[in-house]
């Protein structure tokens, strides 16, 4: 399914109080995206699946106590022969093909993952369950307060609340609130977006907005603007690969220096 960005999502910027301070534009490579619905099933159920704890365990036949002796005599009895009172179809015996401890985790690639996350925020953006607050100006912690903003945004359902680490006020206003999810923006994933309502950012956790320089905008393996490529002339045209000093201008040419052969200072001495 294509992933290439449909168009140019946007957001109302707002303060906790519910008023809208400005608009601006979510990353379309984040939240402008056709979600890719098979690639986010299978890292749902990766991350399901990594979550499970893996530790039940049966005993077998051969980790039961008891049943060393064979329960009675091979003929003569008129009764089944047997040769343990702990097998599996004995009261009391091991289980046969039981669990046993293991790990469910699976190998899941990084570009898949990634692909998930930005098409559950696609899918929210689109839906325009995307709410950004400027910032959250809790002096102290108050699930009073964290309840009102959520309801001065207008969010109902479950909502996932995108915080940073020094966001301690925020944290602990929204962690009580049972249809609330709170999560720092290095652990945000699919998973817990796609269990969500709505989705509320402040403006530092947004994804895709980071600062972008003329260096970062520039193509890979062009310059940045305003600089020359290597071994390319400048706009004031001299040439950033200057000859190194002492090296011979174009278009002169050098002598090698002449040698005098050992047997000829010889002679000449002699005369």
């Amino acid at each position: 399914m294509a992933t290439s960005p449909t168009s140019q999502p946007r957001a109302d910027l707002r303060s906790p109080d519910g008023a809208t301070v400005s608009s601006i534009e979510l990353d379309p490579t984040y939240f402008g995206i056709t979600p890719n619905v098979a690639v986010m099933h299978q890292v749902v159920t990766a991350q399901l699946a990594a979550a499970r704890s893996g530790t039940q365990s049966t005993l077998t036949r051969a980790e039961v106590r008891g049943g060393g002796s064979k329960p009675w005599r091979q003929k003569g009895t008129g009764r089944a022969r047997q040769g343990s009172s702990r097998a599996p179809h004995w009261a009391g015996g091991g289980i046969a093909l039981g669990p046993k401890p293991r790990d469910y985790r699976q190998k899941t690639p990084k570009k898949m993952v990634a692909l998930a996350l930005r098409s559950a925020l696609s899918d929210r953006a689109a839906e325009g369950r995307v709410a950004v607050v400027d910032e959250w100006a809790f002096e102290t912690p108050s699930t009073k307060a964290a309840v009102a903003a959520l309801g001065a945004l207008g969010t109902t359902g479950k909502v996932l609340v995108v915080l940073r680490p020094e966001d301690d006020n925020a944290l602990l206003s929204f962690r009580n609130l049972p249809e609330v999810r709170v999560l720092l923006a290095g652990e945000l994933n699919a998973y817990d977006v796609l269990c969500s309502d709505w989705v509320v950012f402040t403006r530092q956790t947004l994804p895709g907005t980071a600062a972008t320089g003329p260096a970062a905008q520039a193509a890979p393996g062009e310059a940045p603007a305003g600089e020359a490529p290597a071994g390319e002339p400048s706009a004031g045209g001299a040439s950033s690969a200057a000859p190194a000093a002492g090296a011979p201008a174009s278009g002169e040419t050098t002598e090698a220096p002449a040698t005098v052969a050992p047997e000829d200072e010889a002679e000449g001495d002699q005369a």
